[in-house]
């Protein structure tokens, strides 16, 4: 099934929330009957139902997104003069205008007459008459005046410096309610003429009964009437940037192949609509946004399903707070020790959890959508999956990157095991430490984080191997500890790099490594990095309360330690001497013949090989050292800042 299909799909699975305005956080966002769009109003002018003034407001700055009617010329403008069916700025509406301020009052002479034809048309509606009869009055800058809404300036005019909600008073934004009788329509529908949708259906009548002409929709293939004017405002109120457009009125695009545009391309009008509606609340309403691209996906049947681009612990907290399905048993924290096992098994349940409740034809859609220009919006991705795959490549990426990271949460600092979120992947690759922790800050901040999710997006959703240069990156990174003042910063980038060098062996050298220590491997990367984990934790354990910002020598050394291993630790072997004879000789016997056993594990030429170490040095670092501070011996109650 096609994109279109998807989203035509979605919009008609969705019909039961058409026209209900609702919050993803603080934003709002709400799926559009259609002929309409939203805007952000700054006045709300209400009246009674003879269309009579009352009073004026300006909008409440929680309460601006706003649905009105548009024409197919309206919908779409961006210069020239067409107005809104019903609400509109103040040049559409006020008849007194022209006398507040300099116009020719041509707008508001299409408005009034193009809402007359909707008042005496069959397809009328209460609300539309009242504004038509408050309208026709040519009162609302005077009203609007006397509220103390509009400010005139001392000529008795429009003041141009005085703002509204950030608009200048000129251009703000009216909305009306009609304050009802204890009779009529008004009883059972809201006063507010934006909520209320008996009006909308009249007017979707009212807009199919003067549909004429009637074409081929490419996109559908169904006889309707052809619109040539697409929506705006697809990943934000603000978007300018068309899906749809063709503006080119001299046949250049087309020219050698058809002969008008008619020919080019035919979209159905309500087809259109449909497709934007949808296409618009699904953005809001679950979209991951990266600079000027945005990435969507949603589950066929209405299913919640994981976010792509969380991280594991992410994942189970979400599953834990919608379901309140957890066994007793699994959800005893006091039978684990620490956070991973516990992370590990809400993360695999909750996998298990979000398949019981899909359905075997039902699917995984993506979209995503970057602009190039201001006016011009481009489909960069588009796929489709199974639910159950889309489940099981989930799986597959926390389970193949598995790690122990940490994580700030809540003000806490949280351990899990899985791997951790896009963005995060792209603050600890590319960026820098700012205020304590690693982010993006340059100017190009915002288009590293868009570059890092459209690379990563194959590897998590259709399980492609992972960027190399992302592997070497990482490997690199965690290799320079000095670059960090914060060592937990330091340690982030580390477990990074072990889940991606974890990967990597994966895919391409089919190697199985898990996050605990291999007492039998003899790879020459890891016993290496085993015996720089040894050295670094011999020197800390002589370090006294005075020592504790210190970085050790094995740290110290890491960078060069991983180009030249064997002349580097030679070096790092001779300044341990000192704080191995600081130890007590138990603990010292301890960590000599911890030495000596990591020695013995080395093929007979390949200690003294001098060549770079690969990113495995880097997890037997991390095995040896997690072993050595996490597991219970009489040589580790000094804990570590």
């Amino acid at each position: 099934m096609s994109w279109v299909n998807e989203l035509i799909d979605l919009y008609e699975i969705n019909s039961d929330k058409v026209g209900i305005i609702e919050y993803r956080g603080d934003m709002p966002y709400v799926l559009l009957p259609p002929f309409h769009t939203t805007v952000t109003a700054q006045i709300e002018v209400t009246i009674d139902r003879n269309g009579n003034f009352m009073e004026a407001k300006l909008v409440s700055p929680e309460d601006k997104l706003t649905v009105i009617p548009v024409t197919e010329k309206s919908g779409s403008r961006t210069a020239g003069k067409e107005p809104h069916p019903l609400c509109d700025n103040l040049r559409y509406l006020a008849g007194d205008y022209t006398k507040y301020y300099k116009d020719d009052g041509i707008c508001y002479q299409l408005y009034i007459s193009q809402l007359k034809e909707w008042a005496e048309s069959e397809f009328s509606h209460e609300k539309v008459l009242a504004v038509y009869q408050y309208l026709k009055k040519n009162s609302l800058i005077r009203d609007l005046s006397d509220q103390k809404i509009i400010k005139l300036n001392e000529q008795g005019k429009i003041d141009d410096k005085e703002k509204l909600q950030g608009i200048e008073q000129a251009k703000a934004f009216v909305r009306f309610i009609i304050r009802p009788e204890s009779s009529g329509v008004f009883e059972t529908c809201p006063d507010e003429c934006w909520k209320d949708r008996s009006l909308q259906e009249r007017y979707i009548s009212y807009v199919r009964s003067r549909e004429k002409e009637q074409g081929l929709c490419y996109l559908t293939g169904n006889t309707e009437a052809i619109s040539y004017l697409h929506s705006r405002k697809i990943r934000n109120e603000g978007d300018g940037a068309k899906l749809i457009s063709a503006n080119d009125s001299q046949n250049f695009t087309y020219r050698g192949r058809f002969v008008s545009k008619e020919e080019a391309f035919a979209v159905g009008n309500e087809t259109s609509q449909k497709i934007h509606n949808a296409l618009k609340w699904i953005i809001r309403k679950q979209g991951t946004f990266f600079d000027t691209l945005v990435i969507v996906t949603w589950e066929s049947n209405r299913a919640s399903m994981p976010r792509w681009n969380a991280d594991t612990e992410d994942i189970a907290s979400e599953y834990d707070e919608e379901h309140d399905d957890w066994d007793d048993e699994e959800n005893d924290k006091s039978a684990v020790s620490d956070g991973n096992a516990i992370t590990a098994e809400k993360f695999y349940k909750a996998i298990r959890g979000y398949g019981q409740k899909i359905e075997n034809t039902s699917s995984m859609i993506l979209l995503s959508f970057d602009a190039a220009t201001p006016g011009r919006l481009s489909m960069v991705e588009e796929a489709t999956l199974d639910s159950a795959k889309y489940l099981e490549n989930i799986k597959k990426w926390h389970e193949s990157c598995g790690w122990i990271h940490t994580k700030w949460k809540d003000k806490k600092r949280v351990q899990f095991y899985g791997m951790v979120g896009v963005k995060d992947i792209a603050d600890i690759l590319f960026g820098i430490e700012s205020k304590g922790t690693l982010t993006i800050v340059d100017a190009n901040g915002k288009k590293m984080y868009a570059e890092v999710a459209k690379r990563l997006l194959p590897c998590i959703w259709s399980g492609h191997r992972i960027p190399y240069d992302y592997v070497n990156r990482a490997v690199q990174k965690a290799s320079t500890p000095l670059a960090y003042k914060d060592r937990n910063n330091w340690e982030r980038v580390l477990t990074l790099a072990c889940s991606l060098v974890k990967k990597w062996k994966k895919e391409n050298e089919q190697e199985e490594w898990t996050v605990a220590l291999d007492k039998e491997e003899t790879n020459r990367s890891y016993l290496y990095g085993r015996l720089l984990a040894v050295a670094d934790r011999i020197e800390y354990r002589t370090y006294d309360e005075k020592d504790k910002a210190r970085v050790t020598n094995a740290k110290r050394y890491m960078s060069t330690f991983s180009q030249r291993p064997f002349e580097t630790w030679k070096m790092i072997e001779e300044n341990i001497q000192p704080y191995v004879n600081k130890l007590e000789f138990p603990e010292r016997r301890f960590y000599e013949n911890l030495l000596h056993e990591i020695n013995g594990l080395f093929d007979v030429d390949s200690f003294g090989d001098n060549s770079k170490l690969d990113g495995l040095y880097l997890l037997g670092f991390h095995h040896q050292a997690y072993e050595l501070t996490s597991k219970k011996t009489k040589f580790n109650e000094k804990e570590e800042e």
